[in-house]
């Protein structure tokens, strides 16, 4: 009897162990971020006379309210917050709407709140819970989706996405597309549904282009990139920032320059350096060496995220964590790939190392998510 209660007690415990790794590998790339990022603008803050710890204070809180945020959503079976998933929806819907009529714009933008000294931007909550109304949607269909309920499924991503596209955030649109997709081949969606639907969507994406949808500025920033090593002045203010970037981060060598030593990042050479441009702070600071630990450190977490979602038991846990992969992976790809000129200008933040309060808590909360998927799997 003893041994019996014995091996019970066993496998609760390991079914209910926090993920260490994962959980590790996004506090370090929090507390990371916060170093960077007042490394980028610490000289800023104090050549135009302002409090030099501005930054570092208000991410430092965001990241430790993340880390909490994160454990408390790891110990709740995330099956149990399927009855929250309609009034999430709901509410990721109307506060896209009401961005329009309360939001602030930036960057020929219109896709924050300002609350006193704090922009919270829902379009990357929006994301998240769409993962976990998609996730939800398709744990209530054992039997697998039929083409009624990939309708269903497209609607519901459709109309957070319209609202998205007009802001304009198409790089929160490109993501959102892409955790679709990768949810639905999850799901058991046949391929070739799956390949007219891409072939829809980029005929759609071609159409906003066209009918000026998604905004002159997103556009001349798209042809700027395809322009990039154009010496005409048409084009010199929309190559800039990747000009800039690519020399911060090339100036680095090998060792770099040392964290507050780079010049062209104590300069402010590169714009939005602490936000959507982190990775040149990183590349000028700490080299190819410190560039490469970043990387695999991103990498790693990437991997549990991955593996996670592989060993889930059920098809809500495996398709919230591949999900929130690639949320993860592509918003990584394209953040470092813009830096480096062979992706786009989006404006998507480097998950975690970029600064901006919502961007730290979806991620930690995502991460709290598919920690509660492990933990109720033994991974």
């Amino acid at each position: 009897m003893t041994d019996t209660l014995s091996a019970m007690s066993s496998r609760i415990r390991s079914k209910d162990r926090l993920d260490l790794g994962l959980a590790c590998g996004l506090i370090a790339l929090g507390f990371t971020g916060v170093v960077m990022i007042y490394s980028a603008t610490r000289q800023g803050l104090i050549n135009a006379g302002y409090n030099p710890h501005y930054y570092l204070e208000r991410q430092a809180v965001f990241v430790i309210l993340g880390i909490v945020v994160m454990y408390v959503v790891s110990l709740i079976d995330y099956r149990r917050l399927e009855i929250a998933t309609t009034p999430l929806y709901v509410c990721s819907l109307l506060s896209l709407a009401g961005v329009y009529v309360v939001g602030s714009s930036a960057q020929g933008a219109l896709r924050w709140y300002s609350v006193g000294i704090f922009q919270i931007q829902p379009s990357e909550f929006t994301v998240l819970i769409l993962i976990f109304a998609i996730a939800t949607y398709c744990q209530r269909r054992p039997d697998g989706l039929t083409m009624y309920d990939v309708a269903r499924l497209l609607v519901m991503s459709a109309a957070p996405l319209i609202f998205i596209v007009l802001e304009p955030d198409l790089g929160t649109a490109i993501i959102m597309v892409l955790s679709v997709g990768a949810m639905l081949v999850v799901a058991g969606v046949p391929p070739r549904l799956l390949t007219l639907l891409a072939i829809l969507g980029t005929a759609g994406v071609v159409v906003a282009f066209y009918l000026d949808l998604v905004g002159r500025y997103a556009i001349d920033r798209f042809a700027g990139f395809l322009h990039q090593n154009s010496t005409s002045a048409q084009w010199a203010k929309y190559i800039y920032n990747v000009d800039n970037a690519k020399n911060a981060i090339g100036s680095g060598g090998l060792h770099g320059v040392g964290l507050f030593n780079g010049l062209q990042t104590n300069l402010g050479y590169v714009p939005e350096q602490h936000t959507d441009f982190i990775f040149t702070a990183i590349g000028e600071q700490l080299g190819f060496i410190g560039s490469l630990l970043i990387l695999l450190l991103l990498g790693f977490v990437g991997f549990r995220l991955f593996r996670i979602g592989r060993l889930a038991k059920d098809t809500m846990g495996r398709i919230i964590c591949i999900g929130v992969f690639v949320f993860f992976a592509f918003s990584c790809f394209e953040n470092i790939g813009m830096t480096m000129g062979i992706m786009p200008v989006t404006g998507i933040p480097l998950p975690l190392l970029s600064y901006g309060g919502s961007s730290a808590l979806v991620f930690f909360t995502a991460g709290g998510l598919v920690l509660s998927v492990s933990r109720r799997t033994g991974n």
